[in-house]
């Protein structure tokens, strides 16, 4: 030894060391396999790829989201949770010298001066994250679960760039199957790019450019020439499928201005016009037809068209104006409260569904059965962990945070704590959420999944109708 220079004695220990390093971790993975850092010190992280990688929050990371209300910095392992959660939060975030977008200070003014009808999308650059999360009611906890569910949709793309509900794809290896039950691959790849475009990731720019253009390229490909997505899922899901692809293809056109988007957007639109029944609604395969619309299909289209206004696109007037006609058959209350179908008897979640489409038919907040329904809403149907209602909470959030005020803030504070308490930790799921509550056996976890982070995303994913939102210029 002493004739053994310093620096190969160094290298042997510090091989030895790694060595049983290695070994130690590989015996504490092989136990519980890999999972967010939710109660412990590692942090899950699926790279876009598929691969997985462990990641130790760094401790000088700085809080620039709020924290929720009860966050205890002195305890070490929420603090470590904390800062791994701030870590995730940050990855939706780009710089303002990236390629295809326009100077953040114009955003930022343009912003200002939007209103929530036309330039609801606006607010979705990423650029401006941090302070419109932290304006409108969001938390670390909010942006890292919509960040941790975005990895896990990206890495159950299938190849081919759809998703597939049932018998849904994981990148890497591991063995597992879709829970849910509808076939084909257009009703997942539909509710699975909502969330990335949601988030203001596109095809031109942000983390997913890849997933985003993949899936996009499914979309279009499998378009039909009369302009219906609904490639060969023409059951019960089958306007629903159309009418969120159609918000997909027409939100991707008006965040890029990308002109390859304009006639598969157009002609999705051109489809959901000539579809409507002579009631004036919507329902589960294209009118006219005599039978009744239903409220459920109704919002998705009448969505899409909100999306398509929004792109400027062309939608005729007497389609607004028929649709308006068909949520007064279904009122209840002078307004304030809507049935599934006429005669049915007012729920709370077609009530959620149909006030989002009066605000964007035309409702002032002067309306008093909008502040009437939504009221009933607060006061009888707030969020439940013992009762999830993912369908209902997409709606009703949209709704609350176009109003603002009291009851927008006593709602989402049950909302984003239930959401970010019930995603998953651990293994394969980590990032998603269970397929729990009303038509989750049908949907499964991306269906699920896709709907949670769209809620998490209400803080920018419109801009509030009623009110504007003043950025730091």
């Amino acid at each position: 030894m002493n004739d053994t220079p310093a620096w190969l004695i160094s290298m042997l220990v510090h091989l030895i060391l790694l060595t049983l390093m290695a070994l130690i971790t590989e015996e504490e993975e092989s136990k519980d396999g890999p999972f967010i850092t939710l109660s412990s010190m590692t942090a899950y992280t699926p790279t876009e790829g598929g691969d997985t990688y462990f990641m130790k929050p760094d401790d000088r990371a700085q809080f620039d989201l709020p924290l929720p209300n009860k966050a205890n910095l002195s305890d070490p392992q929420e603090r470590q949770v904390l800062l791994a959660a701030a870590q995730d939060a940050r990855e939706l975030r780009i710089e303002d010298d990236t390629p295809y977008l326009p100077d953040v200070a114009a955003v930022k003014l343009k912003v200002g001066r939007a209103d929530g009808v036309t330039g609801g999308l606006l607010v979705r650059d990423p650029r401006l994250r941090a302070e419109v999360v932290t304006k409108e009611g969001g938390t670390t906890l909010t942006e890292a679960a919509v960040a941790r569910g975005l990895r896990w949709l990206a890495n159950h793309q299938n190849s081919d760039g759809s998703w597939s509900i049932s018998g849904f794809h994981q990148a890497g290896n591991c063995n597992c199957s879709g829970d849910g039950a509808y076939g084909g691959k257009a009703p997942g790849t539909a509710l699975a790019l909502l969330p990335f475009l949601g988030a203001g990731q596109t095809h031109l720019t942000g983390k997913y450019q890849r997933t985003v253009s993949r899936g996009l390229k499914w979309l279009i490909e499998n378009q039909k020439s009369d302009g219906d997505l609904r490639a060969g899922s023409d059951g019960n899901e089958g306007m629903y499928t159309h009418g969120q692809a159609a918000i997909v293809l027409c939100e991707a056109f008006a965040m890029t201005g990308d002109e390859a988007l304009r006639v598969p957007a157009q002609k999705s639109i051109d489809f959901i016009v000539a579809a409507q029944y002579r009631d004036g609604g919507w329902r589960y395969t294209p009118g006219p037809r005599t039978n009744r619309s239903d409220t459920s299909v109704v919002g998705w289209q009448l969505m899409a068209l909100q999306s398509a206004r929004a792109a400027n696109l062309t939608i005729p007037e007497e389609t607004w104006g028929m649709a308006d006609l068909y949520l007064d058959g279904v009122s209840y209350d002078g307004g304030s409260r809507y049935s599934y179908q006429a005669g049915g008897g007012p729920t709370n979640v077609m009530t959620a569904e149909a006030l989002l489409c009066r605000m964007y038919l035309g409702w002032g907040d002067d309306k008093p059965a909008l502040g009437e329904g939504i009221t009933w809403l607060v006061e009888n149907h707030l969020p439940s962990e013992r009762r999830p209602n993912y369908y209902y909470w997409y709606y009703a959030t949209q709704v609350l945070h176009h109003r603002g005020g009291a009851e927008w803030e006593t709602w989402n504070l049950q909302m984003r704590d239930i959401l970010c308490k019930a995603q998953e930790t651990r293994g394969h799921l980590a990032g998603s959420w269970a397929p729990q509550g009303e038509h989750a056996g049908a949907g499964g976890r991306i269906y699920v999944t896709a709907l949670a982070i769209c809620t998490l995303e209400v803080y920018y994913r419109h801009l509030p109708i009623f009110r504007q939102i003043e950025l730091a210029r």
